[in-house]
Parts: structure tokens; sequence; C-alpha cells
């Protein structure tokens, strides 16, 4: 693509399939009462977290929420640690304590899942201090949805990051929904990025399902927050595919509106875009389509023969050295 070069249009496209394929996975299996789990999907909104995937270092940090699936895959976290997760096996990123809402894994730079809206941005502020004060050029991510803009939590911390210029990123993934509420029943404003005038930082909006654009839009966050110039609100507008939690029914939207988003799915739209540019065959993705399922079932495979989580893991990381654990 032209603005692209081939090697990171094929990786936004293998991220946002394998996104997609971990979460359509997920709900065939709860669908079917083959798994026992409860999850927040993210399908829809891939185009977002693949983007921040190729766009930061694996030494970049990042704070999200329970709606994190294509967060993680995005960030590097395996398969096996995520499903393990969810589905409460010792294989699981926490060895299956923390469950969907509380997957972290540090050694790439996952440092929360929170299930509190609003909580991720002011752990994001203190993460961002810490590389400040050490004279690393860290950047670090804070994932959240629009509700959260809302929220006393994330005024604080964007105003503390402005202040400070500390190397941060806000991205507000606007689903158009806070749970069940439209966007325009929880604010005044017309758009989130509109915020940022507030702090004076700057704000940003793009679109969340086009990779391309959003590639463009963290990229330039990302550098200024490196460079030392402080912090930056995207808002990339997106939408769920699959409502608040999943078996949410779904009544609240509107059907011409789900299905107008269905249509703009930001997976079949790349996959078409990729194909049209003749950036890719459509042999090409086919088999990068049939390696993403192969993934997610061999890592779900493993997860479903691992055992679950052990009683004796109850008081094990309550500490920093469980010989220290009182009686």
């Amino acid at each position: 693509m032209a603005s692209l070069a081939p090697a990171t249009a094929r990786r936004l496209y293998e991220l946002m399939t394998l996104m997609k394929t971990a979460d359509d996975r997920l709900s065939r299996g709860i669908s079917s009462g083959e798994l026992l789990t409860v999850y927040w999907p993210s399908r829809g909104q891939e185009a977002i977290a693949a983007a921040m995937g190729v766009c930061l270092r694996s030494d970049d940090q990042l704070v999200t929420t329970y709606r994190g699936l294509h967060d993680l895959i995005g960030k590097g976290v395996g398969l096996v640690e995520i499903y393990g997760e969810m589905l409460g096996r010792q294989v699981g990123a926490s060895r299956g304590k923390g469950g969907t809402m509380h997957i972290a894994s540090p050694g790439v730079g996952v440092m929360l899942s929170t299930g509190i809206v609003g909580a991720g941005p002011p752990v994001a502020v203190g993460l961002a201090m810490a590389a400040q004060r050490l004279g690393l050029d860290r950047v670090v991510v804070a994932s959240f949805g629009d509700g959260a803009t809302n929220t006393g939590s994330f005024h604080e911390a964007a105003n503390m990051a402005a202040l400070w210029d500390l190397p941060l990123v806000l991205l507000c993934q606007n689903n158009l929904y806070a749970e069940m509420t439209p966007t325009e029943h929880t604010m005044k404003i017309e758009h989130v990025a509109d915020r940022a005038a507030g702090y004076g930082m700057p704000g940003t909006r793009v679109d969340g399902n086009d990779p391309v654009a959003l590639v463009s839009a963290v990229t330039e966050a990302v550098e200024r927050a490196r460079a030392g110039r402080g912090p930056t609100l995207l808002e990339c507008v997106t939408f769920r595919l699959r409502g608040h939690y999943f078996g949410d029914p779904m009544a609240y939207i509107p059907a011409e509106q789900l299905a107008a988003a269905t249509e703009a799915d930001p997976v079949l739209r790349f996959r078409a875009r990729l194909v049209g540019s003749g950036a890719c065959t459509a042999g090409d993705l086919d088999t990068i389509d049939a390696a993403a399922v192969a993934s997610v079932e061999e890592a779900l495979a493993t997860v479903l023969a691992a055992p679950p989580t052990a009683l004796t893991e109850i008081d094990h990381d309550v500490y920093a050295d469980a010989r220290n654990c009182p009686a």
C-alpha cells in the first residue's frame, strides 16, 4: 500500500485476523457449552489494537481494560496465556488467578488489565513517571473506552500527564456505547478528543476502523511522547459488534446502526483494501486466515489439556517472598 510498507500492511492484517479469530472462537465455544468463562468482546475493534501493536516497541508498556483481548494480542501476549487465564488453567498469564478481567504479562509490557472503568490511566501515569525519572525513552499507552473519559480518575490522570509532560498516549477506543448507554447521553461535547484542550495536550480523532490512518496517528503520538514532548489524547472511533458482554442481547442498539457497523467490519474492509491495492493476493490472505485458525485451535487445545489452578496457588504472589507469608 502506498502509505504503508508491505511488511507493515501484512503484519496489520495478521494481527487483526488473529484477534478476530480468537474472539470468534471464544464466542463459538461459549455458545456451544464447550467453554465456561465470561468475557467482554472486542470484536470490531481490531484495527486499533493492531496499529498499536506495530507502532510500539517491545519495551513500551500498556495498561488496558477487561475488554482487552485484542490489545493483549497486539502487545504480544501469547494465546495460551490469554485463554489459560480466561479458563482458569495454570498455564494462564497469572496461573488462572486473574480471570478475564485481570490479565497482565509484564514480560511483554502489559502491566495491567483493569475491571474498573477509568482505573487504568492513573496507573499508566505512574508508569510513565517512572520511565521519565529513570531517563528511559519508553512510552506508556493507556487504552480505555469512551465511558472512562467521564470519570474523575481520567481527568486527574490526563491533567497530571500534561502538567509533567509524561511519555503517555491516552488511547480512547470510542465504540459509541458506555456499557449500554450511547455517548450522546453521557457527555455534552461531540467528540472525546475535544477534551484534550482542557489539559493543554493535542487531541486527535481518527477512524478506528482504518488501520492505515491509525498507524499514522499512533506513530505521531508515540514519537511525541518518546521525544519528551508530553502526552496525546487519541480518540479512535469504532464499534463493538458483540455488545457489552458476551450474551448481551443488544436490544439497546438500533438494528440499522448495527447493520451498518457490521458492513464496515474493519477486518473484512482491510482485506478488500489489501487485495484491491495489489499489496496482497487473496491467496496470501487466505494463508494468513488459515494460520490464525491453526494458532487459536492449538492454543485452546493446550489450555484445555492443562490442569486447573491449584488450591495451593491461593497464597502465592500475594507477598514478594512467599516464605514470609504469615501463618
